[in-house]
C-alpha cells in the first residue's frame, strides 16, 4: 500500500459508529438480561471487534504514512482508553467482594481478577468455564473480550512494524492472509472444542482484521445513494438476525460470526462515503451518547446482573410482591433494576472516569501514566495473591455459614453425574459419548435408561445405589430435551437420534425414564415423543420438575444463617414450577403412563426442603437448580418411603391411547 493511500485513511469522527456501538451494547444487554427474542445478543461483542479494527487500524495507518507512529504512543492511548474505567469498576466490584462473597467465591473471584488485571481473562475462563456454563457464578466473565483486544493490540502494531519494513509493498496481501487464516481457524476449531474457538485470540482476530481491511479500502465504495441504502439496510438485517435467531447452542464463532461481523463491516464502509438512512438513525443523539457510555455500560451491566443474581440484593425482590403485585413480574422487575442500575453507574463512569483521563483533568501521558497503570495492577495482583492465599479470609463468616458455602458448585456432584462419560456437557462432544459403558444391558437385571439433561444427570447415583434389582443406563446431555425431535445443539440432536432411531429400536428395555429442566413450552415435543413410544411399545415413565432457586442455594442458606433470615431462601424460590408440575402430571394421566413428582416428593404448597440434611449442614442443591449428591438421594428415599419408587410404576402399566 503506498503513502497516498495511507493518508486517505485519515480518521474523521463518524457518529454512525458511536450508534453501532449503542446497537452492539445493547443487544450485549439484552442477552445478559434474558429478554425474549435476543438469545443471540452476545454477538454485540463481534459487532465490536470490527468497530475496533476499523477504528485503530485508521489511526494506525495515519500516523504511518505521516512517519510519526510509534508503538509507545499506541500502547499509551490503550491504556488510557481501556484501564481507567476498567480499573474503577474491578476496584468498586472487589470491595463489595470483599464484603459479601463467601470464601471459596472470593477465593475464585481472586483468581479471575488477577487473570483480568493481567489481560488472560480469556485463557483464565476457558480453563475453567464455558462462556454459558452457569456464568452468574462468574463476575469478571465480561473481561473476556477486553483481553482478546488487548492480546491483538500487543502483537498487532508489531506485525505492522514489520511488514513495513520487509514487505512493505504486500500490507493489503498481508492483512487478508491473515484474515483468512484466522477465519479457517475460527471455522474448523468451533467444530472440535466450541470454548477454544469462543475465547482464544486467533480464532478471533479475524473480527477486528475485518476492521482493518475496512480501513484499508479493500471492499468496494457505495457510491450510489441506493447502494449505501440497501448495504446498511441489509447489514442492520445481518445484525438483528444473529441477535434473534442465535443462542446458546449455535456453533459460534466459525461461519456463523461472519453474519454479524459483515453486516457491521457493510454499515462502517457505507458510511465512509456518504449518508443513508440507518446512518441517520444511527447518528441520532440519544443512540450516539448510549454508545458514547457503551464500554462503560459493558463493563458495570455484567457485575449489577451478578450481584442481583447471586441474592445480595434480596431486599429488592423480596419487597415485590407486597408492593408491586400485579403490575411487575419478579423477573421483570428485576430486569428494570439490572438496566436502571446498569445505565447510572455507565454514566458515571464514562463521565468522572473515562473522559477525565482521556481528555480532562486527569490526563496522564508517558512515564506517569505508564507508572500510574503498572502501580495499580500490581496492587490488584497483590490483594488476588494474599486472598488466594489467606483461604478466601474465612474469618468474615461463621463456620456454619462457610460450611454450607463449601457445597457451591460441587466437584462430587458433577463428578457422581459422569460428566464426559455419560452425561455429554457443554465442554463434550457427542463422539466422548461412552456407549458401551453407559447403555450396558444386563441380562439378570431389569434394565432402564434415564434420558434427558443435567437434570437427569444428577438423579443416576441416586437411582442406582438405591435400586439394586435394577440397572440404571445413561444417555443425558446439556441443554438437551430427551425429546425424539430436539431443538438443542448438534450434540443434543446426534444422542436423541442415536437413542430414538438405533438404540431404543434394537434393545428391549423395562422403561424408558424421561427428565429434563422442564417448562410448559416441552409439552408439544413430549406429546410427540410419547406417540413414538406407543408406536414402538417402548414404556415410559416421566419424572418431574424440582423446585429451583433464583440465585444457587447454598449461598441462601449461607446468607440466611449469617444474617439471621430464616425466610431469605423462600423468597428467592422460582415460582411457576408447581404450574409445570400439575401439567406434567395431567399429560401422564391422560396417556395413562406412570408419572413421578419430585416436586410433591419435597415440596407442600407453601414450603419446600431446602436441606438434604439439615443436622450436618447439607444443603439439598449445590446450585440453583441442580440437586447435591445428598439431595438426590433424599428425594429417592422420600418416593420409595411413599411407595413411589420410579423403577416400580411400569409394572402394572402400559402406555396406552390418551383419553
Amino acid at each position: 500500500m503506498n503513502e497516498k493511500s495511507l493518508r486517505k485513511s485519515t480518521l474523521k469522527y463518524r457518529p454512525d459508529v458511536d450508534g453501532l456501538r449503542a446497537l452492539a451494547v445493547l443487544s450485549v444487554l439484552g442477552c445478559h438480561l434474558q429478554l425474549s427474542g435476543m438469545a443471540g445478543g452476545y454477538v454485540g461483542v463481534d459487532v465490536f471487534f470490527v468497530i475496533s479494527g476499523y477504528l485503530i487500524s485508521s489511526i494506525m495507518f495515519a500516523e504511518i504514512a505521516a512517519s510519526r507512529f510509534s508503538i509507545l504512543s499506541f500502547y499509551e492511548r490503550r491504556i488510557r482508553r481501556i484501564f481507567p474505567a476498567l480499573f474503577a469498576m474491578l476496584m468498586a466490584f472487589t470491595i463489595f467482594a470483599c464484603i459479601y462473597f463467601l470464601p471459596v467465591e472470593l477465593i475464585n473471584y481472586s483468581k479471575s481478577l488477577l487473570a483480568a488485571t493481567v489481560s488472560l481473562s480469556n485463557f483464565y475462563f476457558w480453563m475453567h468455564s464455558g462462556y454459558f456454563d452457569s456464568p452468574t457464578s462468574n463476575p469478571l466473565l465480561h473481561t473476556w473480550s477486553l483481553a482478546v483486544e488487548e492480546q491483538f493490540y500487543i502483537s498487532f502494531p508489531l506485525f505492522l512494524v514489520l511488514i513495513r519494513k520487509f514487505l512493505p509493498r504486500h500490507l493489503r496481501a498481508s492483512v487478508i492472509a491473515l484474515f483468512s487464516l484466522s477465519l479457517l481457524t475460527s471455522a474448523i476449531v468451533v467444530q472440535l472444542d466450541r470454548d477454544t474457538a469462543f475465547y482464544m485470540p486467533y480464532t478471533r482476530a479475524w473480527e477486528l482484521l475485518l476492521g482493518t481491511m475496512l480501513s484499508l479500502k479493500l471492499f468496494p465504495a457505495l457510491r450510489s445513494y441506493w447502494l449505501r441504502n440497501l448495504g446498511t439496510i441489509v447489514g442492520i438485517l445481518m445484525i438483528v438476525y444473529g441477535v434473534v435467531r442465535y443462542n446458546a447452542s449455535t456453533m459460534f464463532p466459525g461461519f456463523a460470526a461472519l453474519v454479524p461481523c459483515l453486516g457491521s463491516a457493510l454499515i462502517i464502509g457505507a458510511g465512509e462515503s456518504g449518508p443513508s438512512l440507518v446512518g441517520a438513525a444511527l447518528s441520532w443523539r440519544p443512540v450516539v451518547f448510549v454508545g458514547l457510555i457503551s464500554y462503560s455500560l459493558y463493563l458495570w451491566h455484567w457485575p449489577v446482573i451478578v450481584l442481583n443474581k447471586m441474592g445480595i440484593l434480596f431486599a429488592m425482590e423480596s419487597t415485590l410482591p407486597s408492593r408491586y403485585s400485579g403490575l411487575l413480574s419478579v423477573s421483570r422487575y428485576n430486569v428494570i433494576v439490572d438496566t436502571v442500575a446498569s445505565l447510572v453507574l455507565a454514566v458515571a463512569s464514562w463521565r468522572f472516569v473515562e473522559r477525565p483521563f482521556r481528555n480532562g483533568s486527569m490526563r496522564l501521558v508517558g512515564k506517569p501514566l505508564f507508572a500510574l497503570a503498572a502501580t495499580v495492577m500490581i496492587l490488584f495482583v497483590a490483594l488476588s495473591s494474599t486472598t488466594i492465599f489467606a483461604g478466601g479470609f474465612k474469618d468474615r463468616f461463621s463456620p456454619r455459614s462457610i460450611e454450607l458455602g463449601s457445597y457451591l458448585n460441587n466437584q462430587t456432584a458433577a463428578d457422581q453425574m459422569r460428566g464426559g462419560t455419560c452425561f455429554i456437557t457443554t465442554k463434550d462432544r457427542f463422539e466422548n459419548y461412552n456407549s458401551a459403558l453407559c447403555l450396558h444391558i444386563e441380562d439378570d437385571k431389569r434394565n432402564y435408561l434415564l434420558l434427558g439433561d443435567s437434570h437427569s444427570a444428577m438423579l443416576w447415583a441416586a437411582l442406582s445405589s438405591s435400586s439394586p434389582g435394577a440397572n440404571i443406563m445413561q444417555a443425558s446431555t446439556s441443554v438437551c430435551g430427551p425429546f425424539v425431535h430436539p431443538s438443542g445443539n448438534s450434540d443434543c440432536g446426534k444422542m436423541m437420534k442415536y437413542i430414538y432411531q438405533e438404540y431404543l429400536p434394537s434393545h428391549h428395555i423395562q422403561g424408558l425414564l424421561l427428565e429434563k429442566r422442564w417448562q410448559s413450552r416441552d409439552l408439544p415435543g413430549l406429546i410427540e415423543t410419547l406417540e413414538w413410544a406407543k408406536q414402538h411399545q417402548v414404556p415410559v415413565i416421566l419424572l418431574g420438575p424440582i423446585p429451583e432457586y433464583d440465585a444457587p442455594l447454598p449461598r441462601l442458606e449461607a446468607y440466611s444463617a449469617e444474617w439471621h433470615e430464616p425466610q431469605l431462601v423462600s423468597q428467592h424460590r422460582v415460582k411457576g414450577i408447581q404450574q409445570v408440575d400439575e401439567e406434567l402430571s395431567s399429560l401422564a394421566a391422560s396417556w395413562h403412563i406412570p408419572y413421578v413428582s419430585l416436586y410433591r416428593s419435597i415440596c407442600d404448597d407453601d414450603n419446600c426442603t431446602e436441606y438434604a440434611d439439615a443436622n450436618r449442614m447439607v444443603p439439598l442443591m449445590f446450585d440453583t437448580d441442580h440437586l447435591s449428591p445428598a439431595g438426590s438421594l433424599l428425594i429417592i428415599h422420600h418416593l420409595i418411603d411413599r411407595g413411589e419408587n420410579p423403577l416400580s410404576l411400569n409394572d402394572h402399566l402400559s402406555l396406552l391411547d390418551p383419553n
